[in-house]
């Protein structure tokens, strides 16, 4: 069946620029406008009509409101389009490849979803007995029984929320050990790289030691001069904070000697272990010398993450900080499993509690069915994917855009801005991104690379998945490249243009005020 195109065409007659198209509504497509729903809303509408209960009294004694909320009120079909077009302008892992460097938004498959629902770990209540939560318990057990054999570690503490989380329950835990030893006065120094993520030395300071930056070599790994530099006088030297496979996107070559020089020195090595995802089946940290490493359970083991939450941050401990792990800790005996939630007795050389109860229910649910259904041969080749499709990233990029090293790289792809005309800045080619329908990659970070582009497509990415975007970047990077100024302008067909940064992180409006009536306004 063919269209029938007699005495018109099919195809416009005159081209024209999406960007120059206004409309009435304001919509674009598919693509509706939308006000806040202060602006949609009005305090006399709702989306449920309840009768006034009858023969009730107000509890609320001298607390009860004296004037109304004001909150706007939407039907039930304006609330239910409000929200799905809020939707539509935000972008996500089911909708696209997403490039983000460092904390990658990964697949999220639906079973583990399933899985996270069912009755006994998405009902239970943290203060039931622990006799009527087996089953949950036994579950936590193992998935610490998994972390524990794929790092190589003899402890987990399974509380830390997230990764920060986990920074400071593994530093918490060195300073036990330091105190332990009586050197918690004299040891106050903490070796961070230069390429570290920023929540490791914040950590550190928040921990009570002051931070002492490690140099990066023309590799984008630890300077080892600089470190033995540093270590010339080790009488104070508390340990070393090191991310690895490091934020540039490169194992540390030389990490067995790091280890080796912070231990003779009379410190701790703590692994920062949010790229886990890049060695996870193939390295396990504990071999390297590792002595705490926490773990994104969020990004190596696919549970959601995003807008604050959740996350999971398990923490692995050597022989040498075993003991202080937190509590709460899971154990059995001849009654079955029960947690530890005391620093006395079998915790009494915890460090303390980091929070009320064990962890992330779901997200322990979620990362154990991940790993039960990879298995340990599918948590290594996922780990193998992740780094070939980083490495064939840069290898499709490497002919129009600078890497900001030689050589492979592990589980993301660094570039710097050096390809670029003048003028033109990595800002403007993350913008311009967006009008192909993908998320900016990571920019201007690690901050030891110029112009820095970190881009990170997981393992679950198809060839064809980054083919598609590298065609797009690749079409980006030619025109930086020319000092294409339409660049600048980008994005051109998103819902909002560019807007001021600057002066969004500094005077942001966090809080809608009602225009003033026209009567006050004309006063």
């Amino acid at each position: 069946m063919t269209m029938n195109s007699q005495g018109r065409s099919t195809t416009p007659t005159e081209a024209s620029s999406m960007s120059d198209i206004h409309t009435v509504s304001g919509s674009r497509g598919l693509q509706q406008r939308e006000d806040l729903i202060f602006e949609t809303g009005c305090v006399n509408k709702t989306g449920v009509d309840l009768p006034k209960p009858k023969g009730v009294k107000p509890r609320l004694g001298g607390v009860a409101r004296k004037r109304p909320t004001d909150l706007p009120g939407l039907s039930e079909p304006e609330a239910v389009r409000h929200y799905v077009r809020l939707s539509q302008k935000n972008y996500a892992i089911d909708l696209g490849l997403f490039p983000l460097g460092s904390c990658t938004m990964k697949h999220n498959p639906r079973l583990n979803e399933k899985v996270a629902r069912m009755p006994g770990f998405a009902d239970i209540h943290p203060l039931q007995p622990q006799s009527t939560v087996q089953g949950a318990l036994e579950m936590i057990d193992q998935l610490a029984t998994w972390l524990k054999t794929l790092t190589g570690m003899p402890a987990v503490a399974m509380s830390p929320k997230a990764g920060a989380h986990g920074e400071f329950c593994g530093m918490m835990a060195i300073r036990r050990a330091l105190m332990a030893r009586g050197e918690i006065e004299t040891r106050t120094r903490v070796l961070v790289p230069a390429s570290a993520h920023g929540t490791n030395p914040a950590t550190a300071v928040q921990c009570g030691f002051k931070v002492d930056e490690i140099k990066a070599d023309k590799r984008g790994r630890v300077d080892m001069e600089d470190l033995k530099a540093k270590l010339e006088d080790s009488s104070d030297i508390a340990g070393i904070m090191l991310t690895n496979p490091n934020t540039c996107g490169l194992f540390e070559t030389d990490i067995r000697e790091i280890a080796d020089l912070i231990h003779a020195a009379g410190g701790y090595f703590y692994c920062d272990g949010a790229n886990f995802n890049a060695i996870v089946g193939r390295v396990r940290p504990g071999d390297l010398g590792v002595d705490a490493m926490h773990i994104n359970l969020h990004k190596t083991f696919s549970t959601p993450h995003g807008g604050g939450g959740p996350g999971a941050g398990p923490t692995v401990l050597s022989e040498a900080l075993a003991d202080y792990a937190p509590v709460p800790f899971v154990v059995k005996d001849e009654d079955g499993f029960h947690l530890v939630e005391e620093t006395k007795g079998e915790g009494e050389d915890a460090f303390g509690r980091l929070c009320a109860f064990h962890g992330q229910m779901g997200m322990f649910t979620r990362a154990l069915t991940y790993m039960l259904s990879h298995g340990a041969d599918g948590l290594k080749q996922a780990a193998e994917d992740a780094v070939l499709n980083a490495n064939y990233i840069q290898a499709r990029l490497k002919k129009v855009m600078t890497p900001a090293f030689d050589g492979y790289c592990m589980h993301e792809a660094l570039f710097s801005d050096a390809f670029t005309a003048e003028g033109i800045e990595t800002l403007d080619i993350a913008k311009a991104l967006i009008d192909e329908g993908y998320h900016p990659m990571t920019m201007y970070f690690p901050l030891v690379v110029h112009g820095a582009m970190l881009i990170e497509p997981t393992e679950t990415e198809s060839k064809a998945e980054l083919d598609r975007f590298c065609d797009a970047l690749a079409a980006i990077a030619e025109r930086a490249a020319s000092g294409d100024e339409s660049l600048k302008g980008a994005p051109y067909l998103a819902p909002m243009r560019r807007l001021d940064e600057t002066q969004a992180a500094r005077k942001p409006v966090l809080r809608w005020v009602p225009p003033e009536p026209e009567s006050l306004a004309a006063e």
